[in-house]
């Protein structure tokens, strides 16, 4: 039997805990899921047999709420929170073997020059690993100068590895590190068009982009403007997070509000929904963005995609990324009917599969629609005030078990707008039976989603997440398509070949040296004595790595009470930060421009 490798995981979000928990269990050279054939299941493969996964919450304004930690769905076997000194302390304490770092670039930066401090000489110590969540559209320099120095730094593509390459060598660093990959929760079963129409149009949204209420509300307006236009699709708003919480970037505008401002309200046919992206994409026919990475999961399965141009193609809105992709359009477009394809060269060089070949559609019923589950919220801010701190999400069951309907289908907490809804797995009408997609179940069971009509046409059988941590839309049961890892999705690219093989190989040589060198960060008090001390700072260390007196709390002699009232007390600070940004400074940037 292969010895588990012990695996670390500090993220400061949900979606880069989640891109750094699925990494972690494609990149474990011993996971049983790893050398999965591609003909399995991701329930056939056991992540328990290769990793022992530890997450670590690093303290600050994104911790993830239990809710979101929940609907990310990618399980630890302990998960706790900690600020950058602590975890310097736990990795000194633990004998990991490969620690993965799922933060800003200031925060990695940090790290390793913790790290360099733990082990200045060459030493028995952790691999490091790190990378970028998604789409890498702007302070490319920047952020992956911050990120020099790890073992390895992952490139979701060859068109980023290339340019983090052209970046190192560009300042006469060391580029060896860069290693191309995948983005981990790329997968899904691929799309099956009903018909020659969209049944069901998804706009994903982002938190900061666009960032003005004019233009967040002129985006919003379009989508029902849409569902107006035509009274036969279903047109779903996907929602990154309820007000209050935050992610990877702030959002001073959510959309649950700017809806309660649409006179009348959203049509019957559009409406707010939250729930895990894969599981959304299950049942989309068109998927409508800005530049969210949930177009790099839609195109990877052949879904209709559009980058919206309506509000300009800028770099600051990042749509600039996906010139040449063949998804650029405006709502005007989409409302003539355009379903835009991805350009095989462009998504192939985007490390994304793409449509396998293309299918003649099949008639639509007439009037079919897509069975959505009725409309539910998670529980109120008291339920989970008493789960604190969010890190107990996902030592709990099943996060689905903790999603209640209310009553009538409404929402049942008032910071979600009128028809907004937790979104189940669906699939299109029309579909062929049988074919299993994922949703919340504990311990992986199948769970049948009630259809949101009675007349509504049933979706298949649903599998949940194992107990393991698969999430994100894993169905491997499409041809090219390997399991990976837990999460499912492809064994790579375009081609089929594994799209971590050269990571794994890396890091198996890696782990194979009995020594390790010093961490090397480009970043030093000789190549920036202005810049990096600041760095440091934020996170309470020196100018040479080691944590500033009084950094690390002893928790020795605590008592249960006093943790309890600290913990309450951060929650309730971080409520107050959360509700400064989203109503106090709105109301200030307003009355500073009469």
């Amino acid at each position: 039997m292969s010895i588990r490798k012990r695996v670390a995981v500090l993220a400061d979000s949900d979606t880069r805990w989640k891109w750094g928990a699925l990494t972690a269990r494609r990149l474990v050279p011993d996971s049983a899921s790893a050398s999965a054939p591609a003909s399995a299941s991701v329930s056939d493969a056991d992540p328990g047999q290769g990793i022992e996964l530890s997450g670590y919450l690093l303290r600050g304004r994104a911790t993830p709420t239990a809710r979101q930690l929940g609907e990310v769905g990618v399980r630890a076997d302990r998960l706790s929170e900690v600020t950058c000194a602590e975890f310097l302390a736990e990795i000194e304490r633990e004998r990991y073997d490969v620690v993965v770092l799922a933060l800003v670039g200031g925060a990695v930066q940090a790290v390793l020059h913790g790290a360099r401090a733990l082990w200045p000489s060459p030493a028995e110590r952790p691999v490091f690993v790190t990378g970028y969540v998604g789409v890498v559209y702007e302070k490319l320099a920047d952020g992956l100068l911050l990120r020099h120095g790890a073992d390895l730094v992952l490139a979701n593509s060859r068109h980023d590895a290339e340019r983090f390459r052209a970046v190192y060598e560009g300042v006469g660093a060391d580029a060896d590190a860069v290693t191309e990959t995948a983005l981990p929760f790329l997968g899904g079963a691929p799309y099956e068009p009903v018909g020659s129409r969209a049944h069901t149009v998804v706009f994903a949204v982002q938190p900061s982009v666009p960032d003005s209420r004019a233009d967040r509300a002129y985006l919003l307006e379009r989508a029902a403007g849409h569902a107006r236009l035509h009274p036969d699709r279903e047109v779903l708003i996907k929602l990154r997070s309820r007000p209050g919480e935050h992610t990877t970037h702030l959002e001073e505008q959510p959309y649950q509000r700017l809806a309660d401002r649409i006179p009348g309200g959203l049509p019957a046919n559009c409406r707010l929904v939250y729930g895990n992206m894969g599981e959304v994409l299950d049942g989309t026919d068109l998927l409508v963005t800005v530049s969210s990475t949930a177009a790099l999961e839609s195109l990877h399965r052949g879904i209709p995609t559009a980058v919206l141009t309506d509000l300009g193609i800028r770099e600051a809105l990042g749509n600039h990324h996906f010139l040449g992709s063949g998804c650029l359009a405006s709502w005007d477009q989409l409302d003539a009917g355009l379903l835009p394809q991805g350009d095989p060269a462009w998504l192939s060089a985007q490390g994304v599969r793409g449509p396998a070949a293309p299918k003649l559609p099949e008639q639509a019923p007439a009037g079919a629609a897509v069975p959505v589950t009725p409309a539910s919220a998670a529980p109120t801010d008291a339920a989970w005030a008493s789960a604190a701190p969010a890190a107990r999400a996902l030592a709990a069951p099943d996060p689905a078990a903790r999603i209640r309907p209310s009553a009538g289908g409404a929402a049942a907490q008032d910071d979600t707008a009128p028809g907004s809804a937790v979104l189940a797995p669906a699939t299109r009408a029309g579909a062929p039976q049988g074919r299993t997609v994922p949703g919340p179940s504990a311990g992986g069971a199948p769970q049948a989603y009630p259809a949101a009509r009675a007349d509504a046409p049933q979706g298949p059988t649903v599998q949940g997440p194992s107990a393991g941590g698969a999430a994100d839309g894993q169905a491997t049961d499409a041809p090219g398509f390997a399991a990976g890892g837990p999460a499912g999705g492809p064994a790579g690219g375009p081609t089929g070949d594994d799209a971590y093989a050269a990571a794994r190989a890396r890091l198996e040589r890696l782990l194979a040296e009995p020594r390790l060198p010093a961490l090397d960060p480009y970043y030093t008090l000789t190549t920036a004595p202005g810049y990096l001390p600041g760095i440091l700072a934020r996170q309470h260390l020196g100018p040479d790595g080691i944590p500033l007196p009084g950094a690390v709390r002893e928790a020795a002699g605590e008592s249960r009470l006093r943790r309890w009232i600290r913990s309450h007390l951060r929650e309730a600070a971080r409520g107050a930060y959360r509700h400064g940004v989203q109503r106090v400074a709105p109301v200030i940037r307003r009355m500073g421009e009469l």
